[in-house]
């Protein structure tokens, strides 16, 4: 053998490494090294930038005209709006109003008092909130406001907007958030005191107090019979917008403890069959009560359901309702929850209104000078709206109000009849009911002062 291949291939091995993974790594290593020396000797060398041809581009620029620059910021500054926010206080004009809000614009005083839209921002009640914007000189950009009626049942909204050199007033209906709310009170002196203010820092809108009393009325007397002590609870609907209350709703349900003694009560409408809602006690049974017995407030008798001389006809026959005398437009109230059946003129009857109730009960209403707005062959009542006014049309010989009550078609007696103004609960119905109930409890629980002794509940 060749000397030097034996020293070669000896020392190569020796080199590479005595086991098999070492010969495999040094060999891997080895190849990579002698692939980067090839690459570097095959490279091409960079040019010298010194070599490389240089060329200058020059451009005008045209610089931004100062005077322009402020004059627009001049007239940006004559063509600021400020928005302003006052609320309606008591005794205010529309001078007075439009002042705070920093409107100096005769025209715009004009157009609202003239236009039969932008007229309803002068019914605006007290406490109510008015949002204007205007340049800096006064005049009026946008005017937008709440119209509420005496009721304080929401309207609408009124936004009146300036166009060229006039203005445009437009309405639109309230979109309110309905919230509920839950308030506790105790009696130191008189329910108005309660309800005024508490620890709580909340007054209690006055349609809740009314609601209060009528709901309570039957069983409490309020002008004598409350003494120190003596507490509510009460849950109630309120309608909001845009952060600003608007309007309180119905009372949900409330309780009210009187010489120990509390009476319940719960506002109940199926949402499944929709016929209407009513107050019931917490075992179910309905709190309304019995159909009026008199549709027109503070009014006697004057021909009750007998036999009797028609006044016109000279006639004996039967008088099959009962007429109560009063002054012409003296509001006529339904005597029970219904739908108005029949709205118009019939005969003797003159104007009339027929209300078709639960069953088989009808109610009518004869002799009317004129119909509430609204009311209309389908219209939904409840009892105690006003849905005429006492008159003297048809066969009358003065001003009053012919009531009849129906079964069947037939005119009965109203005052030896015994029914119930409102359909008892079915099954379903007292099942759903009890789910609601027992959430209106829950409410009441919540209420309860931490460690007060149980109250006795009024039987119904």
């Amino acid at each position: 053998m060749n000397p030097t291949n034996k020293f070669t291939s000896s020392r190569l091995f020796t080199l590479l490494g005595s086991t098999r993974k070492a010969r495999i790594i040094s060999a891997s290593a080895l190849f990579l090294a002698v692939c980067a020396f090839g690459a570097a000797g095959v490279a091409p060398l960079a040019p010298d930038a010194s070599d490389l041809p240089v060329k200058s581009v020059s451009e005008e620029l045209a610089l931004p005209n100062l005077s322009t620059q402020i004059a627009a910021l001049e007239q940006q500054q004559t063509s600021e709006h400020y928005i302003h926010e006052e609320k309606v206080r008591a005794g205010d004009t529309l001078a007075a109003l439009l002042n705070r809000l920093g409107v100096d614009d005769e025209a715009a005083e004009t157009f609202i008092k003239k236009d039969k839209v932008a007229r309803g921002v002068m019914q605006l009640t007290t406490g109510k909130r008015v949002q204007a914007q205007t340049d800096d000189e006064g005049n009026l950009q946008w005017l937008q406001a709440t119209v509420v009626d005496g009721k304080d049942v929401p309207v609408k909204n009124i936004s009146i907007t300036r166009k060229g050199d006039g203005f445009v007033a437009k309405e639109e209906a309230a979109k309110l958030e309905r919230r509920i709310e839950m308030h506790a009170r105790t009696i130191s002196s008189t329910l108005y005191a309660a309800t005024d203010s508490s620890e709580d820092g909340a007054k209690l809108p006055d349609s809740i107090v009314k609601q209060i009393i009528e709901m309570f009325s039957t069983n409490i007397d309020f002008r004598g019979d409350l003494k120190r002590g003596d507490h509510f609870n009460v849950v109630y609907e309120t309608f909001w917008q845009n952060g600003e209350f608007v309007r309180a709703g119905r009372i949900l349900a409330g309780e009210f403890t009187n010489h120990g003694t509390t009476y319940q009560s719960v506002w109940f409408e199926d949402p499944q069959t929709k016929q209407g809602g009513g107050y019931f006690s917490f075992d179910g049974k309905s709190l309304k009560k019995a159909f009026l017995k008199s549709p027109v407030e503070f009014s006697r008798i004057s021909s009750g359901f007998a036999m009797r001389v028609h006044p016109i006809s000279g006639q004996w026959k039967q008088h099959k309702g009962i007429d109560f005398p009063a002054a012409t437009g003296t509001p006529i109230r339904a005597a029970g929850d219904g739908v108005v059946d029949f709205e118009g003129t019939q005969n003797g009857y003159g104007n009339v209104i027929v209300l078709k109730h639960w069953a088989n009960y009808t109610t009518a209403y004869a002799h009317m000078s004129r119909f509430a707005s609204g009311i209309k062959k389908g219209s939904k009542v409840s009892q105690g709206d006003v849905i005429g006014y006492v008159g003297t049309t048809g066969w009358s010989t003065g001003a009053h109000l012919h009531y009849e009550f129906r079964v069947g078609g037939e005119a009965k007696d109203p005052s030896k009849m015994n029914v119930q103004a409102q359909a008892p609960l079915t099954a379903a119905e007292m099942a759903r009911f009890k789910t609601y109930a027992a959430d209106m409890s829950h409410r009441f629980a919540l209420l309860q002062p931490v460690g007060s002794g149980s109250t006795r509940v009024a039987a119904k």
